[in-house]
């Protein structure tokens, strides 16, 4: 607010505006050179320096804790609008017995002054409708830890602007000091600063993945490539090294709070925010008990309530159930951060979901929030957009953005999603933070996904430094956050191709070709592992043999489906680059005829209940690999194939679903009823299974299970029997 510029103010006003600044001015002039009088009395300024917050600041220029800075050459002032309130926190309770209140031109008329115990209940202790500006003085009496200015009625059209807010009493305690401590959200709509001690602050974050433990060993390489923040999804008791370790290397934690439904699509643990009483009581316990033992550490940026459960609810409710949930929601977000602000006034709070579809909620139930966070990827770049649609009036930051997640990219030729190459995964990172950082003034800052140590198939599509080795994207991170530059690079692998891709051979090979370069010249070995993901869920890579120097022969798994091939190709200097491709497996190709093809097929049993049943016996000779037979739950279990008359075969072709037999015999029979044995086995592995020696005749081959290889039943895609 620049009260002797009038260009955009009625004229009529501009004289008597100008006038009082010049009165103000000379009366702060005044009191600069007399210095901060103390009260005759023994009382102490105890708000000097102390944590400060505000309904609301003008601008960034004009700062709640200029008001409590001992500086009479800056100001605190707010919004054209009633009410507004400046609070200052003493650190302990204390008897408060004077309040001197320096005005600048734009002063109260009518205000109070509150103590409170808690930021919660207030209790006045001065009140006055005739305020005069210029210094009042004010004798009180009262004891809080807190202390509030509360005003009600501006002198003119402009908003309220205080030099100084004066407390003096007896009491009080040190607790966390603005040059330590202190957060919060300064600026106007659009012009808008996270201030930390009063300074600007822009979020150059990482997600945090290790142990909290690690966090004093790893936090210096992080703060050399230029992070100054860390994201968490949870706050307990094993929190604390991370804390302390960020601050002792003056740096900052997002501490996030988790609420159920967590974690967006796919998340679990289904929550009724409209009923579930107690499961809000408890939450809102556990959220005020972190932030009371937390609040005071240095290390602390920001409080984050729930992660993308907005977005989750889809998974737990739908239609008008699904709305009154996420309203009930953000509700409770909003009643969450009322009870942190009550706590700790010095930090601010927002709430992350998967979306910018949330916003709404938050804008209408979760008032309270002190900015806005979103998870984004593929998305980003549209994030700044959605906020101008959405008409917001907060700024936000990005607490996940990173390459393209599964979800967003579309499929390859075996129908899985494709994954970017090591090379747009760094081209991502830096488009992401060019994005956020081009929304000057609204978004605040980001923390990056992902630093972790996890080495399976989520931690190759997003960790920056799997197994601890550092990829083109740790590199990109530091370049885009101006960190220490110079060093070994990581290997750059241009592209990489295999020779067959969507029928290779259970157990065989494929001949694989890699072009790699490397910025430094260094020698580069290659190791290749294949991850089951689309198979059976798991995200866990297993090492697979490999020969040559490029192109190289690997050896695929005898399991049918679509796996996915990674090269990790190191330097031997602690980089890696990684780069994977999806292959098919299929059942080998077996010569003959089969002669169980169509055939009639009875079984001791099969599941005609569950997910995708019913899995009848007939599934086992329709030549589909993608259909399936199976069981019971219990041992024995048989299945047999009628081939409508008696018949000579040199080979069967067992393949195995994830259910397979550990112990299994097969036998054959004219008349169904005398059987002779054909094979028998107590170390099947299930996948395929080639039985070249398995020859015989008869008009029924039956296959006897003894022992299940799972707590399952037996599941079989295919049995065939062949006849050259």
């Amino acid at each position: 607010m620049n009260l002797v510029t009038s260009h955009d103010r009625p004229r009529a006003r501009s004289r008597s505006r100008r006038v009082r600044s010049a009165i103000a001015a000379t009366v702060a002039a005044a009191v600069v050179l007399l210095g901060n009088v103390v009260p005759a009395h023994a009382a102490t300024l105890l708000s000097q320096g102390k944590p400060v917050t505000s309904s609301a600041d003008e601008g960034a220029g004009t700062p709640a804790a200029a008001a409590v800075d001992g500086n009479l050459n800056t100001r605190w002032s707010t919004p054209f609008s009633d009410p507004q309130w400046l609070q200052v926190d003493l650190g302990a309770s204390a008897d408060v017995s004077q309040i001197v209140l320096r005005w600048e031109a734009a002063y109260a008329t009518a205000y109070r002054i509150e103590v409170s115990g808690n930021a919660q209940n207030w209790t006045p202790i001065y009140s006055t409708t005739t305020g005069h500006g210029g210094t009042e003085t004010l004798n009180v009496s009262g004891n809080g830890r807190y202390v509030r200015f509360y005003g009600t009625q501006r002198v003119g059209g402009y908003g309220y602007s205080l030099w100084e807010f004066q407390v003096f009493g007896t009491g009080g305690g040190s607790g966390p000091q603005p040059g330590n401590g202190t957060v919060h959200v300064g600026g106007s709509q659009g012009n808008w600063q996270l201030l930390v001690n009063n300074a600007p602050f822009t979020i150059k974050g990482l997600t945090w993945g290790p142990p909290a433990s690690e966090a004093a060993q790893r936090l210096p390489e992080l703060k050399s490539i230029g992070v100054n923040t860390v994201r968490t999804w949870g706050t307990d008791a094993s929190s604390k090294p991370l804390f302390d370790a960020a601050a002792a290397n003056g740096m900052r934690v997002i501490a996030g709070y988790w609420l159920q439904p967590g974690g967006g699509p796919g998340s679990g643990g289904c929550v009724n925010y409209v009923t579930d009483t107690t499961y809000k009581n408890n939450m809102l316990a556990e959220i005020q008990r972190w932030t009371t033992e937390y609040k005071d550490n240095q290390g602390v940026l920001l409080w984050n309530v729930g992660n993308e459960s907005v977005l989750g609810m889809q998974n737990c409710f739908s239609g008008t159930e699904l709305e009154n949930q996420r309203i009930a929601y953000a509700r409770f977000v909003n009643d969450a951060t009322r009870a942190i602000h009550a706590i700790d006034p010095n930090h601010p709070v927002t709430s992350t979901d998967a979306w910018t579809g949330a916003w709404p909620y938050f804008k209408q139930y979760t008032p309270d929030l002190d900015l806005l966070a979103v998870n984004s990827y593929g998305h980003i770049c549209q994030v700044k957009q959605d906020w101008i649609n959405g008409g917001y009036n907060k700024p936000y930051i990005v607490t996940e953005a990173g390459p393209a997640g599964e979800w967003e990219v579309p499929n390859d030729a075996n129908g899985v999603p494709n994954e970017p190459t090591d090379i747009q995964k760094r081209d991502g990172y830096l488009q992401a933070w060019n994005c956020i950082t081009g929304h000057a003034g609204v978004a605040l800052g980001a923390t990056l996904f992902h630093y972790g140590t996890e080495n399976d198939f989520g931690a190759v599509w997003f960790n920056l430094t799997p197994a601890g080795e550092k990829r083109l994207s740790w590199y990109a991170v530091r370049q885009a956050f101006g960190g220490q530059q110079g060093g070994n690079t990581a290997p750059v692998i241009n592209n990489m191709t295999l020779s067959r891709t969507t029928d290779v051979p259970a157990g065989g090979t494929i001949s694989v070709n890699v072009n790699v370069t490397d910025p430094d010249g260094d020698a580069l070995t290659h190791e290749f592992k294949v991850g089951g993901k689309y198979i059976d869920g798991s995200g866990a890579l297993v090492g697979t043999p490999s020969s040559g120097n490029g192109p190289f022969t690997v050896t695929v798994p005898q399991r049918l489906g679509v796996w996915k091939l990674y090269d990790y190709v190191r330097d031997g200097h602690g980089n890696v680059g990684i780069e994977t491709r999806s292959f098919r497996v299929v059942a080998p190709p077996v010569t003959g005829t089969n002669i169980a093809r169509g055939k009639a097929v009875t079984a001791s049993s099969y599941q005609q209940n569950g997910n995708g049943a019913p899995y009848p016996p007939s599934n086992v000779t329709d030549g589909n690999n993608a259909t399936r037979w199976a069981s019971d739950w219990s041992d024995p279990q048989w299945i047999q194939v009628d081939l409508g008359s008696v018949q000579s075969f040199n080979k069967i072709q067992l393949i195995w679903e994830t259910s397979y037999a550990r112990s299994y015999r097969i036998e054959a029979s004219d008349d169904g009823t005398n059987w002779r044995p054909v094979y028998n086995t107590t170390d099947g592995n299930g996948d395929v299974d080639d039985l070249a020696g398995a020859a015989g005749s008869g008009r029924y081959v039956r296959l006897t299970g003894t022992q299940r290889g799972t707590g399952f039943g037996y599941s079989l895609y295919e049995f065939g029997i062949y006849k050259n």
